[in-house]
């Protein structure tokens, strides 16, 4: 691989990293500052939240919510989760009365004190649709291999630029022994013809 397409390959990888790792600082990473992370299922607070969009919310004191705030909550029994504003609110009976901001009616049942979860403290449009796809089959089973594929293709040029000087440093040892061969030749062969001389003489001072 040569230095422009390794340096532009770097830069590639490096963005790709970068994007993953805050991918997952947003759908999980922020969990640990206190939020948990809802996705929009339905319109029925738009314009504010649309559907897709990924909700962050934070446990409160449902003392300090008031008219007009927005509260995330359980639903029903089946733990359906809901995020609508308070629209009155009954203390006595800890009680909020919610309505959906496109609904035309409040809701038909009110939020018990204990069963809200937080109040919404922001959103990110339509990153609700990566967190279901990464949280779900085969979604999760992509993104792990993408993931593995990632990590490969980022050590893939040091890998391969390793095996290029194994093998510059291969030919480098073959060209060294076949110039060590060669001189050995040409050195026994000057050995030979030394001693043929030799030879030589030696058979002229005889005669």
């Amino acid at each position: 691989m040569t230095a422009a397409l390794k340096k532009i390959w770097n830069i590639v990888s490096t963005a790709l990293v970068v994007l993953m790792v805050l991918c997952a600082v947003f759908l999980m990473g922020s969990r640990l500052l206190g939020y948990q992370v809802f996705t929009v299922i339905s319109g029925s607070m738009e314009p504010k939240y649309s559907v897709g969009d990924l909700l962050y919310v934070k446990k409160v004191d449902v003392n300090t919510i008031q008219v007009g705030d927005d509260i995330t909550f359980l639903l029903n029994e089946d733990l359906v989760v809901a995020t609508h504003q308070v629209i009155r609110i009954d203390a006595e009976k800890q009680r909020f009365y919610t309505k959906g901001l496109a609904n035309e009616i409040e809701d038909s049942e009110p939020v018990h004190f204990n069963n809200v979860l937080g109040v919404p403290q922001f959103s990110i449009p339509k990153l609700g649709y990566v967190s279901n796809f990464i949280q779900n089959p085969p979604g999760t089973y992509i993104t792990i291999a993408a993931g593995a594929l990632l990590i490969l293709l980022v050590f893939l040029p040091d890998l391969l630029g390793r095996k290029e000087q194994e093998q510059a440093a291969a030919t480098g040892i073959q060209a060294g022994a076949s110039a060590a061969e060669e001189e050995n030749r040409l050195l026994r062969a000057e050995v030979e013809r030394l001693r043929g001389e030799i030879a030589e003489k030696k058979t002229d001072n005889t005669q």
